[in-house]
């Protein structure tokens, strides 16, 4: 009897649902677009159990086309967004929409805490600034302008976790998070400890108990309920395991799972991951990363991300060539950047067109400077791809500076495609970059804890490896390494000198035209 393991991944822009037996393979998978509402300026909500039904639908999908005996299904897991938060009441209905990090209405609340708390989530998160996004502060504005909503929520838990709950039909006394969702939530948390920490949940100011307990992410946290189970296809009481954020299970899908190994997600927004085993309040006063957990036990996640990073080569392709939805421009654009030297001729770009997340700048915007007559399309073009690097060169040099090595990148998504940039990326950083014979990221990742979890594989790692296969291996050149320094040194002198100056009186200007 082969036995098979569903995943579910939501995501921001949607949910991927996938079918896998126990050796690893892919049996069928399917994908659905979710909504996103804007109903105020600087909002950004979603219907909560919109991620229900897009899961629901999307296994009935999956289990229809794999033909497989719903009995030989052993285990179900998720992961999703790392960072949001539903609120729900006792009986794990959303008495609120789900607040994704996209949101920014929480301003007022987050300056509070700024200026009237003391920052203990710097030594014990190792997280340093508090912003509206964040999902304690978001509960912060329930609490201040939603009172009679606020006196509904019992707990909050994340996207992927309610529509588990869900599935098992959870009350709130039930409500999880594992380590890996905890992540996202920034502050309010002891990295150390791997658990709230009560003294920044008062500092905050929200009650300590709307907070779900923390679980390991293998952790059977229920099982499927006879009526769930019918609605999609699927036999009563299949365990329920926990699942993880995101961003770690996209690490663990990619076999990124040793101290040093790093991740970089070149998608619409470009994620890069460290691993490591150590943990630095120093990273927190660096304010260039963000501090989490892996997956794993016993090791930390060191990320950033550039919310306009892959954006700004799809803004290039859609508004400067006029090739909206042609996928072929970026062949194309990178045979033009191939001939381009390095350093772009001194263009540089800075890819701010969604603001700069870390550190946090508010006012940046994104810029080209060194701009000649003599300059071409592929001139602006490489230089957009080398700012994605000289970004993650910053933070590779923060990990490097507290003693965390970093060894091997592997790239995923859309930009793993492009030889050229794997390349670039590897002289830039000065380390391989590893591209993968498949792809499939937090899919196969949550596979692998939904295996565990019920007892089916012994080690998470050794199976992973054996699963997940090199394609290339892009070795950096010394000589671009050492060219790419200095040039880094340069722009890293603009961007933290003038050029941060001009941002605020860009922001300035943008805010005396709005008001004509």
């Amino acid at each position: 009897m082969t036995q098979y393991y569903i995943g579910f991944d939501n995501g921001t822009m949607g949910t991927k649902i996938a079918v896998y037996s126990i050796d690893g393979v892919l049996i069928s998978e399917a994908y659905r677009e979710h909504e996103i509402k804007y109903p105020n300026p600087g909002w950004a909500e979603m219907d909560p159990d919109q991620f229900y039904r897009v899961v629901i639908d999307g296994i009935s999908d999956c289990m229809g086309k794999s033909k497989i005996n719903p009995a030989n299904v052993r285990g179900i897991s998720c992961s999703g967004i790392i960072c949001g938060v539903v609120p729900i009441d006792e009986d794990w209905k959303p008495v609120g929409p789900y607040i994704p990090f996209l949101d920014g209405r929480a301003v007022e609340e987050a300056e509070y805490v700024k200026h009237n708390a003391q920052p203990f989530w710097a030594e014990e998160a190792g997280n340093s600034e508090v912003a509206a996004y964040m999902p304690p502060i978001v509960l912060k504005w329930f609490m201040n302008k939603e009172k009679n909503v606020f006196k509904k929520i019992k707990k909050a838990v994340s996207a992927s976790q309610y529509v588990l709950g869900k599935l098992g039909e959870l009350k709130a006394e039930d409500a999880f998070v594992d380590w890996g969702h905890l992540s996202g939530w920034i502050v309010g948390f002891d990295a150390q400890k791997r658990n709230w920490s009560e003294k920044q949940i008062k500092e905050i100011g929200i009650p300590y108990e709307i907070l779900p307990k923390v679980v390991k992410p293998w952790q059977v946290i229920g099982t499927l309920s006879k009526r769930e189970a019918e609605k999609i296809g699927l036999s009563e009481g299949i365990p329920l395991v926990a699942g993880s954020g995101d961003i770690p299970q996209s690490n663990l899908g990619s076999g990124v799972v040793e101290n040093g190994s790093c991740s970089d997600v070149a998608g619409t927004a470009s994620i890069f991951t460290v691993i490591s085993d150590i943990f630095s309040k120093k990273i927190a006063e660096t304010k260039m990363l963000n501090t989490g957990f892996s997956t794993l036990d016993n090791q930390y996640m060191y990320w950033s991300f550039i919310p306009a990073g892959g954006l700004s080569l799809r803004w290039f392709r859609d508004e400067i060539l006029r090739e909206r939805g042609n996928g072929n421009s970026y062949n194309a654009m990178n045979k033009i950047a191939a001939d381009i030297p390095i350093g772009s001729d001194a263009v540089l770009f800075y890819p701010f067109l969604q603001g700069r997340s870390t550190p946090i700048w508010p006012n940046s915007s994104a810029a080209w400077l060194g701009l000649s007559a003599g300059n071409s399309i592929g001139n602006l073009y490489r230089s957009i791809m080398e700012s994605i690097a000289f970004e993650y060169l910053s933070w590779a040099n923060t990990c490097r500076s507290i003693g965390i090595e970093i060894k091997d990148t592997t790239v995923i998504g859309g930009g793993s495609k492009s030889d050229l940039w794997n390349q670039l990326k590897s002289d830039i950083l000065g380390s391989n970059y590893i591209t993968l014979q498949r792809s499939e990221g937090a899919s196969i990742g949550n596979v692998i804890l939904a295996a565990y979890g019920v007892g089916d594989i012994k080690d998470i790692k050794s199976t992973i490896k054996e699963w997940i296969k090199v394609k290339n291996i892009y070795k950096p050149i010394k000589s671009n390494t050492d060219l790419y320094s200095k040039i880094y040194k340069a722009r890293e002198e603009i961007l933290n000198g003038p050029l941060k100056e001009i941002f605020d009186k860009i922001a300035d200007l943008r805010n005396i035209l709005l008001k004509v």
